[in-house]
Order: structure tokens, then C-alpha cells, then sequence
């Protein structure tokens, strides 16, 4: 019998410990006394316990859905028992038939502390307001009790992040947290410690559910990472891309636009714990950033080479090179908040040993944002938007800042100043090689100004004076470099007026001068001191002339524009063609360089439509084939694409639909993504397709899967799983079909994975036909040839709740769909480094 007072007595009682692993427990502190865990428990229903350590026992809640880092998401919190603190750290598989039957991971620990000037206590008044510093959940945190409603015996709470620098958007904590803190397995490895329970258990395939169990362990994926990681050496510098300086913005959405940060570039060469950081010129400067080397040390990348911006802060949180140069004087050994630089990524150019500059800057960019998904403050993947320059660059000028970086969404990386990257600045900026200097008069001034100058033709030109700008001890320190420098000669022609009483030095010291414009001479015009660039080589300074904004026109000729295409809702083959126009930087990642199969309507979707996927010639010159080896052993030409132009170019020809294989022309026989097309029977509600797909995405995430969600245009939804190449066609489709059937013999009143209409009826047909060499399924961002002319469109799996049918998005909704491609929802969507099971 429970003894009276005791707080675990109901804990105690609910449970045989004679048949349940969970430990028995009495009342009692940990070290600390601030414990605080989070337990992914997969009983009746899948859920997550929050337990905090108070007055020697954990208090616990049943989280439905798990915790959300979204200020915007709150969550049902159940009060459950207090447990004892021994709990915090048990994981395992509670027998079933047993209280709370199932599987439990230990999902989050660390510590925990109420807010300033509150305390657990509070606890009895209906409310906490709290910090963690767990692995996973950070930052502030609030519990809010419920009132109880007539006849409620549980008692309910709210749990929400509050907004801080750890608060994200969507549900990104449970979908990317996957494995256990204490032992990094799965929910599938974890259950297979117990035989014969596994979350897809059908008696027909066990052998098969055993093996994907033990694949999906998670020290075997970090043994597949390092063997990889091996394989693929350290990156070497490479010249980075520069960016030409425009007058104005680039206009139209084949441009992506960042902001312009006023830091030092670096490439950054990363694998594991082994990282360095080079200047654009490819000087090694790795010591002078020792925390930011930590901090990319501590994601554990792949090998990969990172191009991005250091940057330095001022007090209102703005990047300031000033403040740089000052940080890099004092040392950057600091941890102080005042001396804390970081890291803006914006572009990756090697990734695993793969040379990624040949792909669209659009689908590097996808690709960084997936690898950095879990990289937190100082390391930052640079935000940019599509279309719309024009308000990024006008919100960067009224905020005082540098300017803004406008992309060529389809363009290469090229190891080169091109006009593929362009930059628009606020202020006229320019590096400049200090020739001399002039004595000043004022008491305690080491000089009154500085003689500038270019490189042009070959020879240093003088630019002119710059006098302002310089502090104290900035006047000192330059006083300094300029004496060792001295020489008697002028590097550079200067009139007799200008040289009069100059101290001239060796041409070595690059400084950076804002200014108002050049004089009709060429001289320098209110220029004023920012600092001294010593990543840069003085004989690559060169003056920068503003060239017109580029024009990004695909240039293909749209005949019978005014035809309608699409006869219920009346839009015509131009209105199309300027849909794909619009959207083709975004579609580009997944379409490009995929062998595809087009449905062409030639009389519009009304009339005859009929599938093409090899290359007749007739495209055009941006529509090319890969020679592909078909079952007879002939070899016949698939039809591809490389960039908007190749795009347009099939829309010319009659295209409405785009459907890409599941590989890429560089290697056809490596699959890259997996896809599970939802098909439902006739009579079935979209929601059961919505919760068919987040079961799926479930089951997954338990053999560690990271999935994404599309909406078909059709009828259903489209479960996505991008995979790193490497097995084949035979192993990719046998899994894909394995894992369809378990999921149909586990609920076979939801699911078959039978095409057959006889066998569907009332069910999902989870499609895993799309994953045979020479399927295909329908590309992100394509038209459909259906009525409304719905589009396949991408969403975030936070979203789908909110979705009404599978044709939310149509042609007509190109700007919105531009505007929601740059959002942190879709960011890195449909890009994963993850390897299929082995089976």
C-alpha cells in the first residue's frame, strides 16, 4: 500500500515493476537539482512527456505533437504523475498491457531554471515561466494551465516557446530530431530491442521489418558518414565568384537579391572537426576567428566548402566594418558579446567530393540551407527573396546599410567577377592602395590626410586625398605602418600642387573609402576613412565603374500566345508560359538535369494530350537529351533541361506538365529521392490523405528518415524522401515497395499498396511505382493539365493541416508561390543528407 504524503505513490502504484523495465523510485534530488528531460513515449498515441526536476521528483506533462520552437504554435499539455528523478534516465519498451505501454526515447535533457524574479511555486498558481538549456529545446518557455471544463477529470495545460533568438518556425524540432540523446537510435531501433514490436509490425514481412530495423540505427548512419566523410578529403580555397557593381537592380524573378554584408568574405573549408577559413585572396586566416572555427567545428559537416561573410555587429545590431576591424584588432580569442563575429553563409560550392558550381545558384543555395538546418547563432544561412529587389534594396538603404547582392537564379558559380552575381550599393564604396601621406598642423596629428590611388592599365593612378573619417587610436596605428613604408620616391604621377610636402610609401596598405562621387578628373570627392582591408592584395585593386543592370529575359518566342489553354478557367498559352517564366528559378533545383517525361497539349488540355519523353530535335537549343540504355538493349535520347530558356522552350511546343525521373543525367542508374504518391478512392476525404501522409512521414522518421510534403495538384500528396546516390535502381525500388506493403499490412483498412481499383476501394494506394528506373513523377512547381489549372506546389509539413485540397495553388498564383519559396518554411525543402537503408 502507498505510504500517505508520498509523492510518487501514484507513480508507484500504476506500474508492475515486476514487468515493466521503468525503475521504482522515492523522492529524491539530482546533482543540481534543475533536471530537466523530454521523453518521445509512442503509446496509445504518440506524444512527448515534459518532465522538470522540482522538490526531488520530475513533474511531468504529456505533450501532444511534441514541443514547437513557434511562439505561434501552442500545445496541448496534459499534467500527468510526478515521476521519480531515476526516470530521467530510462528508455526502452514498456510491455503492452502495461500502463503506458509502447516505446520510449529520451528525446531532450538538460537543465532548467524559472525566470528571473519567479519560481516553481508558481507551478500552483497555473503557470511557469521558464529557460532551458537542453540539446534541443532553448530559450524561454511557458506552461499555462487550463480552466477545467464541467466533468473534466485531467488537468490541461498550454505549453509555448516565447519569441527568442532559439524560437523557429513550424514544427522543425520533432521533424529534424530523430534520434535519442542517450544511445542515438531510432524509435525503431529502440522498439526492436523488444522482438516482434516495431511501429510497422506485419507478420508477412518480418525478416524484412528486422533488417530496416537494424539499418535504421543510428551508429551505423554515423559509420556510413564517416566512411563517406574519409572518402572525401578537406576542400582546397578556390577563387571565390565576385560580383559586378550595377546602377540599379536587376528587374524579374530570374534574380534572387541578399543583403549585402560590410564584413570580411571568407571561404570556409569544413569536414568534421577540421576547418578552415580562407580570404578571397587565399590567405589562410583561421586563427584570427578561433570561436567561429568552433562553432562550424561543432556541426560535424561533411566535407564542404562554404562561401559566405564574416561580420561584426554595432549596438543596434547591424553589420559595421568598423566595429570588424576593431574586434580583429583587440583579438578575437573574446567571448564577450561585445567582441562576437559571425558567419553568414550564402553560397556552397563543394559538398561530399562533389564540385557543386556547375548547379544553379538556386539549387546551391537549397542545398546549404538543408545542411546548415540545425546551425545556430554565430553561424547563419544568409536570407534572401526572389523578385522584389527593388524593397530589399530601398529597406537596406533607409537602414544605412552597404547595399544588396542581386543572384542570377540559374547562373553557375563561376571563380570570377561575372555578371551572374551583381551588387547594388547605397553609398559609393571603394577599396583604394594608400601612396603617401601629408603632415598636419593640428598639435598630436601624425598627418592631415592620405594620398589614394588605383590600379588602371597596369600602373597606380592617383585618386586623390581622403582626411576624415579616422579615430584616435586609428590615426596612431596607421602613423605606425606608414613609417615602415617610407620611401622616397612616388609609386605613382602626381601634378606638383599634390606632391608638395607628401610623405610617400610603398603601395601595400588597401583601405576602405566611402565617398560622395569621382570629380570630373577622377579624384576622390568627400571621401572619408572605414578602415583598412588586409584580406585584400593592393595590386588587385582596381577602380569599379557601375555598369547597367543585366537583362534576364529567357528570349524564347511564344507564338499563339492568346490560345486558351485551359478552357474551363480561360487561361491562354502567353498566361502559362509566363507562369513558368516567373517560377522557373524555383523549379529549376528539382527539374534540371533530370531526364523528363512532358505532357504535351498542343490544342490545350480539352483536346489531345499525350506523354513525350524522347528528343525528336524540334525543342530548340536549350532542350537537350542524355543517351539512356533501354531494356533491349538499344540506347535512345531523353529529353532534359538546364535553365529557363530549355523550360520555355517546351511550353512553346504544347507543355503543360513537367514529371522528372527519379535521378539526375550525371548518373541515371543512382537514385536521388524516393517518392510516395497518396492516391486516394473516390469518396475519400482529403483529410484522411493529410493524416496518411503525416502517418507516413511518422513511420519514416522512425527508421530516421527526414521527408517533405507536396501538394499533387491532383488528388493527393506527394511524400518526398531525398537520398544521397549511391545504391541502385533494384534496391531502391525493393525498399520503396517493402515499406508500401508494411505500411498497407499494418492498416489494411487505410492502405494498399496495390494498384489494382478492385483492392482500393475505400483505401489510400500509397504509389511506390514512381521509384522504378524510368518512372517519373510530377516536378515541384508544375502546371497540371487539369481544370483551374492547379500546379504541384511544395509545403511545409507544419502547413498541411491548413490545406484544403491537393489544387490550392494555381498558374495564377506565381508571385505568391515566389514569395513563399524564400520563407524559412521552405527553406532547404527536398534536400536532405541521408542514405537509404540497407535492407
Amino acid at each position: 500500500m502507498a505510504r500517505r504524503n508520498d509523492p510518487l505513490a501514484i507513480y508507484n502504484s500504476k506500474r508492475d515493476f515486476a514487468k515493466t523495465p521503468e525503475p521504482s523510485g522515492k523522492a529524491e534530488s539530482s546533482a543540481g537539482g534543475d533536471l530537466f528531460i523530454v521523453q518521445k513515449h509512442d503509446a496509445t498515441r504518440l506524444h512527448w512527456d515534459l518532465r522538470l526536476e522540482v522538490d526531488g521528483v520530475l513533474k511531468s506533462w504529456a505533450v501532444t505533437k511534441g514541443p514547437s520552437p513557434d511562439p505561434d504554435i501552442k500545445r496541448l499539455a496534459v499534467r500527468t504523475e510526478d515521476h521519480p528523478v531515476s526516470y530521467a534516465e530510462f528508455e526502452g519498451t514498456i510491455p503492452k498491457g502495461e500502463y503506458g505501454g509502447g516505446t520510449v526515447m529520451l528525446w531532450d535533457r538538460g537543465s532548467w531554471a524559472p525566470i528571473e524574479g519567479k519560481s516553481a511555486k508558481d507551478l500552483e498558481k497555473g503557470h511557469l515561466h521558464f529557460i532551458l538549456q537542453g540539446g534541443r529545446m532553448q530559450g524561454e518557455w511557458l506552461l499555462i494551465r487550463l480552466k477545467k471544463k464541467p466533468g473534466e477529470k485531467r488537468e490541461n495545460w498550454l505549453l509555448r516557446k516565447l519569441q527568442d533568438e532559439h524560437a523557429e518556425e513550424g514544427d522543425v524540432l520533432v521533424e529534424r530530431e530523430l534520434t535519442s540523446v542517450l544511445t542515438g537510435r531510432s524509435m525503431a531501433e529502440i522498439a526492436a530491442d523488444k522482438k516482434g514490436e516495431y511501429p510497422l509490425a506485419g507478420k508477412k514481412d518480418e525478416a524484412f521489418l528486422a533488417q530496416m530495423e537494424k539499418a535504421s540505427a543510428r551508429n551505423e548512419a554515423k559509420a556510413k558518414q564517416r566512411k563517406r566523410r574519409k572518402a572525401a578529403p578537406l576542400p582546397k580555397f578556390r577563387q571565390p565568384q565576385l560580383a559586378t557593381l550595377v546602377d540599379d537592380v536587376p528587374a524579374g524573378n530570374g534574380w534572387m537579391h541578399e543583403i549585402k554584408f560590410d564584413g570580411y568574405r571568407a571561404l570556409v573549408a569544413a569536414k568534421g572537426n577540421d576547418v578552415r577559413v580562407f580570404t578571397r585572396s587565399g590567405k589562410d586566416w583561421t586563427e584570427k576567428f578561433g570561436p567561429l572555427v568552433g562553432a562550424i567545428a561543432a556541426l560535424d559537416l561533411p566535407a564542404s566548402l562554404i562561401d559566405g561573410e564574416i561580420v561584426a555587429s554595432d549596438a543596434d545590431g547591424n553589420p559595421d566594418f568598423s566595429k570588424l576591424q576593431q574586434v580583429l584588432k583587440r583579438g578575437h580569442g573574446s567571448q564577450s558579446k561585445a567582441d562576437r563575429l559571425a558567419f553568414h553563409a550564402f553560397d556552397l560550392v563543394e559538398l561530399d567530393g562533389e564540385d557543386l558550381a556547375k548547379l544553379p545558384n538556386i539549387e546551391r543555395k537549397e542545398r546549404l540551407e538543408a545542411m546548415l538546418a540545425t546551425a545556430e547563432p554565430p553561424i547563419h544561412v544568409a536570407d534572401h527573396v526572389i523578385g522584389a529587389g527593388e524593397k530589399l534594396y530601398e529597406a537596406m538603404c533607409a537602414a544605412g546599410q552597404e547595399g544588396i547582392i542581386s543572384k542570377k537564379i540559374d547562373a553557375p558559380y563561376r571563380h570570377s567577377r561575372s555578371k551572374g552575381w551583381v551588387k547594388v550599393k547605397c553609398t559609393r564604396r571603394q577599396e583604394f592602395v594608400i601612396v603617401g601621406w601629408k603632415a598636419s598642423r593640428a598639435k598630436g596629428r601624425p598627418f592631415a590626410s592620405l594620398l589614394m590611388a588605383q590600379n588602371e592599365d597596369g600602373e597606380l593612378v592617383y585618386k586623390g586625398n581622403v582626411g576624415t573619417g579616422f579615430t584616435a587610436d586609428e590615426l596612431d596605428m596607421l602613423a605606425g605602418k606608414l613609417k615602415r613604408l617610407e620611401r622616397k620616391t612616388p609609386p605613382v604621377a602626381v601634378d606638383a600642387a599634390s606632391a608638395r610636402q607628401v610623405t610617400w610609401v610603398a603601395p601595400k596598405l588597401v583601405a576602405e573609402i566611402a565617398f560622395a562621387e569621382f570629380t570630373a578628373d577622377g579624384k576622390i570627392r568627400h571621401g572619408s576613412y572605414l578602415g583598412l582591408r588586409s584580406d585584400k592584395d593592393a595590386d588587385d585593386v582596381k577602380p569599379e565603374k557601375a555598369a547597367p543592370a543585366p537583362k534576364t529575359a529567357a528570349n524564347v518566342k511564344i507564338s499563339s500566345r492568346d490560345r486558351v489553354v485551359f478552357p474551363d478557367s480561360g487561361q491562354t498559352k502567353g498566361e502559362l508560359a509566363d507562369y513558368y517564366e516567373a517560377v522557373a528559378g524555383i523549379m529549376l533545383p528539382f527539374a534540371a538535369r533530370r531526364p523528363v517525361s512532358l505532357v504535351r497539349c498542343p490544342q490545350g488540355r480539352a483536346k489531345k494530350c499525350f506523354f513525350q519523353k524522347h528528343d525528336s530535335g524540334a525543342f530548340g537549343d536549350a532542350v537537350h537529351h542524355v543517351p539512356i540504355m533501354e531494356k533491349d538493349g538499344g540506347t535512345k535520347g531523353y529529353l532534359y533541361v538546364e535553365d529557363a530558356r530549355g523550360i520555355l522552350q517546351c511550353v512553346q511546343m504544347g507543355t503543360i506538365e513537367f514529371h522528372g525521373w527519379a535521378s539526375r543525367t550525371d548518373d541515371v542508374e543512382l537514385p536521388d529521392r524516393m517518392i510516395f504518391d497518396l492516391d486516394p478512392d473516390e469518396g475519400l476525404d482529403f483529410g484522411d490523405v493529410k493524416q496518411a501522409a503525416r502517418d507516413i512521414k511518422a513511420r519514416l522518421s522512425d527508421i530516421g528518415l527526414v521527408s517533405f510534403a507536396m501538394l499533387s495538384g491532383g488528388k493527393g500528396v506527394h511524400v518526398v524522401v531525398p537520398l544521397a546516390p549511391g545504391h541502385s535502381w533494384d534496391a531502391h525500388k525493393d525498399f520503396a515497395r517493402r515499406f508500401a506493403e508494411a505500411l498497407s499490412l499494418a492498416e489494411p483498412q487505410r492502405f494498399t499498396a496495390t494498384m489494382s481499383k478492385a483492392k482500393r476501394k475505400g483505401k489510400i494506394f500509397i504509389d511506390w511505382l514512381r521509384n522504378q528506373r524510368g518512372s517519373t513523377a510530377v516536378l515541384p512547381y508544375s502546371a497540371r493539365a487539369r481544370r483551374g489549372a492547379p500546379v504541384a506546389v511544395p509545403i511545409g509539413w507544419n502547413e498541411l493541416k491548413d490545406m484544403q485540397n491537393a489544387k490550392s495553388f494555381s498558374i495564377n498564383d506565381a508571385n505568391r508561390l515566389l514569395t513563399r519559396a524564400g520563407s524559412k518554411t521552405l527553406a532547404g525543402w527536398g534536400f536532405a543528407d541521408q542514405e537509404l537503408p540497407d535492407h
